[in-house]
């Protein structure tokens, strides 16, 4: 039997390498206790809050899988930028006019005053997320409360259907590459990024720019490139190889074989 387990294991490795897919998991980042927060909301009743905000995501914001279900957190979810991408799950709590059911939301935005400020853990949420928290028919005049209470906790991002996809930013060159992560599942967040050139064994470690955007100094860097992405919260690790094309242009968008949950 221990026999037949080694077999196994060695053909699992095998497979995910043969795929270009390599991740190691540790905790699930889900939290099961709720905590006290307060929200509001910002832009259109139901838009999207904004264009992308401080995380860099632009347009991908209002489609899907996102679909406005997004918001700006304070300084202390958004962790300069590394908490862009996490999932949480927020409700609210006056059930004359709140449903009982949550609003899931993934961080793309910061803000960084008024009631975000102080320490204070705060969602100002998209006009269609606020909204989605009421019960049937009372979106607006849950909107019309401006600031209330909630309770949240941290849930896994599930993109069905999505790989990770890595966006190479406009002025990325051979001896500056920047890249945008889009439609990381599960813990959403980025502690560390690396890089490894075609052929090559070291990866290089990448520099976190702002938001969602990491960058690395070296070159001429040759393609294809592979990418290695550890989370910020869980620690796992996902490796994407060969994602980036030998040929990569800047703005486009390269999307990997794998995600966290598949």
């Amino acid at each position: 039997m221990q026999l037949l387990g080694l077999y196994v294991v060695v053909f699992l490795k095998f497979f995910l390498v043969v795929l270009g897919q390599q991740y190691h998991t540790h905790h699930n980042v889900a939290d099961l206790h709720w905590k006290p927060a307060t929200a509001t909301w910002y832009g259109s009743p139901d838009g999207d809050g904004s264009d992308g905000g401080a995380c860099g995501y632009g347009s991908l914001v209002d489609v899907k899988p996102l679909r406005a279900r997004v918001g700006a957190v304070s300084p202390i979810l958004f962790k300069n930028g590394e908490g862009c991408g996490a999932c949480y799950k927020v409700r609210c709590l006056d059930k004359s006019i709140c449903s009982e059911r949550a609003v899931t939301i993934s961080v793309t935005d910061e803000c960084p005053g008024g009631y975000c400020s102080n320490g204070h853990t705060h969602f100002d949420l998209s006009g269609a997320a606020f909204g989605h928290m009421a019960i049937s028919g009372e979106n607006g005049q849950l909107r019309n409360r401006g600031e209330i209470p909630v309770i949240y906790r941290r849930t896994p991002c599930k993109y069905p259907g999505k790989n990770i996809a890595f966006h190479v930013n406009e002025g990325s060159t051979d001896y500056w590459l920047s890249l945008l992560v889009e439609f990381e599942d599960g813990d959403g967040d980025v502690g560390s990024m690396h890089i490894r050139e075609a052929g090559g064994t070291e990866w290089l470690e990448m520099n976190h720019l702002w938001g969602a955007n990491w960058c690395v100094i070296r070159g001429p860097l040759k393609g294809p490139l592979s990418v290695k992405l550890t989370t910020l919260s869980t620690g796992r690790t996902l490796s994407a190889r060969d994602v980036i094309p030998r040929n990569w242009v800047p703005k486009a968008t390269y999307t990997s074989r794998l995600n966290f949950f598949h």
